[in-house]
């Protein structure tokens, strides 16, 4: 969750965020543009939830196919 998506990108490609920093390049696969940080903690917690995931998996298996 971030208000700068540019800054928070380039932090996890860096390295700055311990979650991403072993993991190899970074690239921002789902940008959710909320009205509020209630709202954009509501949709960050359904993405790292199973159904969320799942969902997650299926964009990067089209992503890979293109």
């Amino acid at each position: 969750m971030t208000s700068n998506i540019e800054r928070r990108v380039k932090e996890h490609r860096i390295g700055k965020n311990k979650s991403t920093k072993n993991r190899g390049d970074f690239f921002p696969i789902i940008i959710d543009e909320c009205k509020d940080r209630v709202t954009a903690r509501k949709r960050e917690l359904y993405w790292k939830s199973g159904c969320g995931k799942e969902r997650l998996k299926k964009y990067r298996k089209n992503q890979l196919n293109l």
